[in-house]
Order: C-alpha cells, then sequence, then structure tokens
C-alpha cells in the first residue's frame, strides 16, 4: 500500500477533524494549530504564507474591509445592499427599534410555584421567568464565577465551537484560545459561545438543572442505561458572549423547552409565539435564500421583547421562536428537554428541521429512538390507567396519537433510509398496534365510565412522569404484573389445594396471641365460635368438621373427623392427585400422622416465622427442595413428590404468627390421652402450645 501523504511541519497525515490552511505560495497543508492560525481568522486572510514562505514573502496579506453592513465585509459598500443580520449596523439598528414588551405574555412566578403538578395542569405554553433561584432547585456557581473558572474546570485543551457573530458563521477554536480573546482589550470581532455542553467535564458537579426540567425530561425518565444509543446531553451549556452577539431566530432543536439563567450581565430575548400561521412563515423563511437580509420579526404580527437580567431565570416553552441579543458582555447557564406536555409540536419541529435539510449538528441526538422509547413508556402508561378506570389526560392522549402517526411514517422510511434509530430490543409494528388499539379503546369508551385523573395532592392533575409514577403506581404496577402472569398460568392441583386452605383459614380469622394463661381457652373458643357460625349459616352439622391440634409445628389428630368428613377430604385430594391409589381405610391420612407432620418443615431450615399474608405468586415463591447429592442414599425413605409438596405447603399455611419472642409453654393439660411431647427441634424453633384449630370444609 502507498503510504499516506504528510502535511504541516509535523509532518502528519490528513485528519478531517482539525482545521487546515493552504499555503498560497508552497501549496502545502498545514494545521491550523500548528501555524497559530484560528478558523475564524483564515476568513479574515487574503493570502496565506506559510512559516517558511513568510520567510522569502513577507507576512500573510489581510482582507481590506469596505462595509460593516455585510458578512463578506470586501463587498463593496455602495449602500444598495441591504443590511444582513449579526453585523454592527444590523446590531445598532435592533437596540433602537422598539417592539411590545414581554409582560403581555410573560407567566411571572416564584421558584418553588414551577412544578411538572402546575404545568400539566395549566400547561407549558407561555414563557416564565422566574426573578430569583429559590425554590427552582437550580443549583449554580457564585455570580463571581469568571471565564478563567470555566477554563479551570473544563480544560483549555478542549475544542469549543464559536459563532463569529458578524458573519453568522460557525468555527471551532481551543477553550484556551477564547479566554485570551475575551480578557484581550481591543477584541477584533465579536465571538459568541452558545453550545458548550459539560456533562462529561468537572464543571457539571458544579450545576444541577432545575427541578421541573429533570422531572420532565425524556432523557431523564425513559433513556435506558442500556440503550446502544449514546445517551444525548443537552441539559447543561454555558453560554459566555460579549456585548454584541446576536444569535437570529431559530426554534430550539426537536422544539425542545429551553431553561436559561444569567449569571452575570444581561441578553435581550425576542420571542414569537408558535401560532400555525407564525410557523408556516418561520419556514419559508428558513429556507430563503436571502434568509440574512430579512429581520423575521417583520413578517408576524407581534415580536415581543424580553430583558432577562442578572440572576433571573427564563423557561421558553416547545416551538417559541426566538432570537436573543447579548446587551453586555454575558455569562449564562441552560439546558434543554423534550417532556410529555406538547408532543405534538415536538414532533412538528422535528418534521420541520427534516424538511430544512438542518445538518446534525444542530439535530437533538437521537430524537427518533427518544420517542420510541417513549412510546414504549406511555403505552405502558395508558394500559395501567385503563385497567385502573382512569381517563388520561387529554394533553397526553393528543400526544400519544401524534407519535404514534410519526412512528408509523419513520417505519415506512426505513424502506429507502437504511440509517435506523428504533432500538433493537423493541418491536416497531407490534408497538404502533398496541398503541393504536389503546387510543381506539379511549375514543369508543369517551372517558364516560372512567374517571378524571386526579393527581395526589387536591387540584392537580396526576402526573405521568417517573417521579409520580414512581411515588404512586410502581407498586400497584408490580402486582399488576405479578397478577398476569399468574393468569396466565394454568393452576396446578397443589394450587387448588393451597388456595382452598386459605380461604378456610381465612374465613377462621385467626388472631395473635399474647397470654398463655387463657390460650387454650381463648382459641377453642373462637375458632369453635368461628366454625358454628359458619356451619349454621351454611347448614352443615359438627360431623363435617376437622379438629386438629398444632404443637411446634407438628399437627396431630385431637378427635378424628367423622366418615364423611374424612370421605370428603380424602376424595378433595385424590382429585388433586396427592394421595397414592393403594391408600386403604386402615390407614391414617398424612394430616393425623405426627411422624410425617414433623415433615412439613423438611423446607424452612430456619424454621421461621410464616404470616397468614395473600399468597406470593408462584414466580416469587421460594424453590422447593434440591434433590440430594445421592438418590440411593435416600431411596425408600423419601416420599413421593406430590405427597411431600402438599404436605410442606399446607403446614406453612396452617403455622400461626407468635409475637413475642419469649419461648411460650404449653398449658397443663386435662387429660393424659392429650399431653404431646414435641419432637426433637435441630433448629431450636419457638414452642408453640397446644391448641385446636377446626377447618370446616366447603
Amino acid at each position: 500500500m502507498a503510504a499516506a501523504p504528510l502535511y504541516c511541519v509535523c509532518r502528519q497525515p490528513y485528519d478531517v477533524s482539525r482545521f487546515m490552511i493552504e499555503c498560497d505560495i508552497c501549496k502545502d497543508w498545514f494545521h491550523g494549530s500548528c501555524v497559530q492560525v484560528e478558523e475564524h481568522q483564515a476568513v479574515d486572510i487574503d493570502v496565506y504564507h506559510c512559516p517558511n514562505c513568510h520567510v522569502l514573502h513577507g507576512p500573510s496579506l489581510m482582507k481590506k474591509r469596505k462595509n460593516w453592513h455585510r458578512h463578506d465585509y470586501t463587498e463593496p459598500d455602495d449602500r444598495t445592499r441591504p443590511v444582513q443580520a449579526g453585523t454592527s449596523v444590523f446590531v445598532r439598528e435592533l437596540q433602537a427599534r422598539s417592539f411590545p414588551s414581554a409582560d403581555e405574555i410573560l407567566v411571572r412566578m416564584q421558584g418553588h410555584q414551577v412544578t411538572p403538578k402546575y404545568l400539566e395542569k395549566h400547561s407549558f405554553l407561555s414563557p416564565i421567568m422566574v426573578p430569583q433561584l429559590d425554590g427552582l432547585g437550580l443549583k449554580l456557581p457564585p455570580p463571581s464565577f469568571s471565564i478563567e473558572d470555566v477554563e479551570h474546570y473544563v480544560g483549555g485543551d478542549k475544542i469549543i465551537d464559536v459563532i463569529d457573530v458578524a458573519r453568522q458563521a460557525d468555527s471551532k477554536i481551543k477553550l484556551s484560545e477564547f479566554v485570551k480573546y475575551y480578557y484581550n482589550p481591543n477584541r477584533p470581532k465579536v465571538l459568541n459561545v452558545i453550545s458548550l455542553e459539560f456533562s462529561d467535564t468537572k464543571m457539571a458537579e458544579l450545576v444541577e438543572v432545575p427541578d421541573v426540567a429533570r422531572k420532565m425530561s425524556w432523557v431523564e425518565n425513559y433513556w435506558p442505561d442500556d440503550s446502544f444509543f449514546p445517551k444525548p446531553f443537552v441539559q447543561k451549556y454555558c453560554l459566555m458572549g460579549v456585548e454584541g452577539s446576536y444569535t437570529d431566530f431559530h426554534i430550539d432543536f426537536g422544539g425542545t423547552s429551553v431553561w436559561y439563567h444569567v449569571l452575570w450581565g444581561e441578553k435581550i430575548f425576542y420571542l414569537i409565539k408558535p401560532t400555525p400561521g407564525n410557523l408556516a412563515l418561520y419556514e419559508a423563511w428558513s429556507s430563503s435564500p436571502n434568509q440574512s437580509e430579512m429581520f423575521f420579526g417583520d413578517k408576524v404580527d407581534k415580536c415581543y421583547k424580553c430583558i432577562v437580567r442578572q440572576g433571573t431565570t427564563l423557561l421558553i416553552p416547545t416551538g417559541w421562536i426566538h432570537a436573543v441579543l447579548t446587551s453586555q458582555d454575558c455569562m449564562a447557564f441552560g439546558g434543554n428537554f423534550l417532556h410529555n406536555l406538547n408532543i405534538g409540536m415536538q414532533l412538528r419541529c422535528y418534521e420541520m428541521e427534516r424538511r430544512l435539510k438542518t445538518p446534525d449538528l444542530f439535530k437533538f441526538p437521537y430524537f427518533e429512538a427518544i420517542c420510541w422509547y417513549v412510546a414504549k413508556n406511555l403505552l405502558e402508561t395508558l394500559k395501567e390507567l385503563r385497567e385502573d378506570n382512569f381517563q388520561p389526560p387529554v394533553y397526553l392522549m393528543e400526544g400519544v396519537k401524534a407519535l404514534t402517526c410519526a412512528l408509523k411514517s419513520w417505519l415506512k422510511r426505513e424502506a429507502t433510509e437504511p440509517t435506523s434509530e428504533v432500538p433493537d430490543h423493541i418491536k416497531p409494528n407490534n408497538l404502533i398496534k398496541e398503541l393504536t388499539k389503546e387510543i381506539r379503546h379511549q375514543e369508543l369508551s369517551g372517558g364516560g365510565s372512567c374517571k378524571p385523573m386526579k393527581s395526589q395532592g387536591s387540584g392537580g392533575v396526576w402526573s405521568v412522569t417517573r417521579s409520580t409514577a414512581e411515588r404512586g403506581t410502581r407498586v400497584h404496577r408490580m402486582a399488576r404484573r405479578l397478577r398476569d402472569h399468574g393468569a396466565s398460568r394454568t393452576p396446578s392441583n397443589l394450587d387448588i389445594l393451597e388456595l382452598h386452605t386459605r380461604e378456610v383459614l381465612r374465613r377462621l380469622e385467626v388472631a395473635p396471641f399474647h397470654e398463655d394463661t387463657t390460650l387454650c381457652s381463648r382459641v377453642n373458643g373462637k375458632f369453635k365460635k368461628t366454625s358454628a357460625s359458619s356451619t349454621a349459616t351454611a347448614g352443615r352439622g359438627l360431623d363435617n368438621d376437622l379438629r386438629l391440634v398444632l404443637c411446634n409445628g407438628r399437627i396431630v389428630r385431637k378427635r378424628p373427623p367423622s366418615p364423611n368428613t374424612e370421605e370428603a377430604i380424602q376424595g378433595m385430594l385424590s382429585m388433586a392427585g396427592l394421595l397414592y391409589p393403594e391408600v386403604s381405610s386402615s390407614q391414617e391420612l398424612w394430616w393425623s400422622s405426627p411422624g410425617n407432620s414433623s415433615e412439613a418443615w423438611s423446607d424452612n431450615p430456619q424454621n421461621t416465622e410464616i404470616s397468614l399474608l395473600p399468597p406470593f405468586h408462584p414466580s416469587k415463591r421460594p424453590a422447593s427442595n434440591p434433590p440430594p447429592i445421592s438418590n440411593q442414599a435416600t431411596k425408600g425413605k423419601r416420599p413421593k413428590k406430590g405427597m411431600a409438596t402438599a404436605k410442606q405447603r399446607l403446614g406453612k399455611i396452617l403455622r400461626i404468627n407468635s409475637h413475642g419472642p419469649e419461648r411460650l409453654p404449653s398449658p397443663p393439660p386435662t387429660r393424659a390421652s392429650e399431653v404431646i411431647t414435641p419432637p426433637p427441634n435441630t433448629h431450636k424453633s419457638p414452642y408453640y402450645p397446644l391448641f385446636e384449630l377446626e377447618l370446616s370444609l366447603l
């Protein structure tokens, strides 16, 4: 292979990421950083001489300025060409113009009032101004924080984007070079820094975004940690502008909402409502070849002037068209965020960017990917609301409809455009189908049978952001998933027996026991009363009762059941497949055998207490005992699996909680035949007193 050509004084191959300039004498190319020429300076050079040619031919020749109102200042100043945005003439004229006051549209609030709940109830359609930091949850450096401090925390070698305001052109320089420029008393031109995102630097620790932006942000709430795509960082920007800096009218990428805080200095915003007519005019203006020669504020009915002074925070909603003038040297912090309140407008702005062929550098990173993630999460939200018989907020339903239409169009576009932003673990067709079903269900129901969505507090609309969902619906969501999982599984015979036994115990209303002196009488009295009442109600006799005695986790028979009862129990277990076919009438059933009853605790080595709570979902139950290491060692000693499992599960269910840490002595027996010696227990479980338990068969 041929060796790559080498350039510059450093004799390195071409690097597309580094700015280079060509010498007009030797025709060699040089890295700007190697010959001390910044990218924004190159446009001012008419004839460039490299360091070698400089010795023979003298210094480079600079362009001569012929006007102050055009981006190309070498054009003849015949006053026949219109003024272009950003030039010094334009800035002077702009400052002299009068505009309607933004007080007509601004919502002035205190920091603690700006919450997701407030915006969900009252909407987020107008700019909000907050005069002080208190209550916003916004953490910032002190006003004494300087440009040099930014360099210290971010690093002087970091390459940043700067805008040459007079030319409205973007270029790249090192942060250290911008710091030198800023502190130069004779600045040769106006440079503006508006896109320094510092989330990956040490300065990120000094700044925390407002609570409302963090809690509503799609990226913060819906972007998964294991995403294939890199996470978008658009929440922490440092804006450093000198006096006279101007940014022409624009809509923030992806229709994001934006927050600004002026740390020191002053900025002036020119705000235009995102009405359908204004948006159509904006798109036509943006695609015009002479866009810089037309002030967009003159094309709309009203363009509002909003002055943001030191210590003030401004929040601009989705889609607002705005320009910014730095009236004095200024440092500001800001950030962008997508949210659920204006999904339709966000999508409209994104599609406008695509029609205008906006470069990827000026678009929201992986906008379509975040929309797929959001759609998946909102589908779950809609399902939960429908199952809980709640009506979704209007803004959410409108947003989901717009999002579903956008996803359909993007999926169709996949056939012609290979660059896909559909996450790997999302099935796009199935997701769109499910969203369409939820939308159709809401349209058919019309909300007539659904309850309006309320917040936990009074007077607010229920929030669909993760912060609120975590507070109010996480437990319900988990329970619903467990329930749905159980509903999809066919119950086994053991499940049927367990559910029946739990239902019987629930009817018995077992209560905790504290006093050992009257324990038997209380237990017998309560159980007999419950059994008698339920028997009377059901019209059954006492011969249908099974009386059990529990002692230290063992179940022994106090009084044998009647033949009818025993046949009913045996039939129930046979139906469940839990009895051996060869069981004869002379053999005792497992619940009456003291020796077998001790096996009911074989899978509970700690002999811990088991409360009579609602049963665990099958997926949450503890696993059965592992098989022994050697089957030969236990051959002939292990009961059949169905029998042992039934005994273990029923034994767990019948166990009674003990709230006292002390060992309760058994009451004195009334007859010698009732004395039961507890079996050896190597696990040192508490000794439970003898008591009677009656189970009424259904």
